[in-house]
Parts: structure tokens; sequence; C-alpha cells
């Protein structure tokens, strides 16, 4: 397996982790009350906002050149970072 098919690997399994983390979240939210399901509802869409652009920045990858995936990579990776840190940090809070 090349490197960048591992990366892409690697990308899919958190994007599905994180696909988890929603249902479980949108799960808790049929069982709060009305107040606390409005706070589920934000959540739960900026969640969904981060692992859309998060898909959306490793469709770009994989249909990339050899080398501008090479130059990605880098820009991707911190971006990730920056999704990764949003999703725990709104995980966190209902955990």
């Amino acid at each position: 397996m090349s490197e960048r098919d591992a990366f892409v690997e690697k990308a899919k399994a958190q994007l599905d982790a994180w696909n988890a983390e929603i249902d479980k979240l949108s799960a808790r939210m049929e069982k709060a009350d009305a107040d606390a399901r409005l706070e589920y509802n934000r959540q739960i869409q900026q969640m969904r906002e981060q692992r859309d652009e998060a898909e959306q920045r490793l469709k770009e990858m994989q249909s990339a050149s050899e080398d501008a995936w090479t130059d990605m990579k880098a820009g991707f990776e911190g971006a990730w970072a920056n999704l990764q840190a949003a999703f725990d940090r709104a995980m966190s809070r209902y955990q």
C-alpha cells in the first residue's frame, strides 16, 4: 500500500468514527428536554459541517496528481488537526 493510500484509509477511518459519534449525539438529543435539544442540534450541525469539510478536502486530495498530493498533504494535515480539535471540543461537552 502506498503512503497516499494509507493516508486516505486512515482519514476514511477517522471520518467513520466521527459519523459514529454524531449518531451517538443524535441519539442523546432524542432523550433530552426541549432546551437541551436546541443545543444538541446546534452542535450536531457544526459537527456535520466539519465532517463535510474534511470529506471534501479528502476528495480533493484523492483526485490530485501525485505531485500535487505531496504538496497538499502538509496543508491537509494542518487543517485535519484543526478539524479534529474542534470535533473533540464539541464531543467533550456531551460526554
